[in-house]
């Protein structure tokens, strides 16, 4: 394991091996009472990489919820850097819900099942912003591996916007399209027409 001097609050850095390859792994802490961060880096990545910035999701990633599509989001994103044979992921824990929090997000998941809101609707039921996550942090990693260019995959043209108002410029947007299924379907549909996520795979379900 390496420490090392990055300008954040806390950080360390090791060889991360896993099932699909070699990785090198920056955990950080931005602020002394903030969450701990996560950047995965395949390869030797360089301005243009392919690059995804993914949002903690307990349920989806580590219980395989069928709610939402976050897990096969992680899997894929990670296939597909390695098959470029270099990327980097940066993945931003504290921002379950969409920075809701868990107990917060279960809440809307009672409302979605008891009343049919749909994920927009079940947080503003209950007094809750949609979307508050924080992306300056992924563009504060990216900036530390000296990358100020990437190929984002994401659906999502926020996050886009949001990683050059972090310093971060944005040559493609790289979709990232898993196959609905019941479980999910009226999710992404949310995230479709609410959220503005670009989503053609739910056009043969409507």
């Amino acid at each position: 394991m390496r420490e090392e001097a990055t300008g954040w609050q806390d950080s360390a850095e090791s060889a991360l091996n896993t099932r699909r390859g070699a990785f090198r792994a920056i955990a950080f802490r931005e602020y002394a009472d903030g969450p701990e961060h996560l950047v995965l880096v395949h390869g030797t990545p360089g301005d243009g990489v392919l690059a995804r910035v993914h949002s903690e999701c307990l349920t989806g990633e580590v219980f395989g919820a069928t709610r939402c599509e976050c897990g096969d989001q992680l899997d894929a994103a990670l296939d597909a850097i390695v098959a470029e044979g270099s990327g980097v992921l940066v993945y931003l824990r504290g921002q379950e819900g969409r920075g809701i929090g868990l107990i917060a997000k279960i809440r809307t998941h009672i409302l979605q099942d008891e009343q049919g809101l749909d994920t927009v609707d079940s947080a503003t039921a209950l007094g809750l912003p949609v979307d508050v996550r924080d992306y300056g942090p992924a563009g504060t990693a990216l900036r530390h591996l000296g990358i100020g260019a990437v190929r984002l995959l994401s659906n999502n043209p926020d996050k886009g916007a949001a990683l050059a108002a972090a310093g971060i410029t944005v040559t493609e947007r790289v979709p990232l399209l898993i196959a609905a299924n019941e479980g999910n379907l009226a999710y992404l549909r949310a995230k479709r027409d609410r959220l503005g996520h670009d989503l053609p795979q739910l056009q043969l379900r409507q």
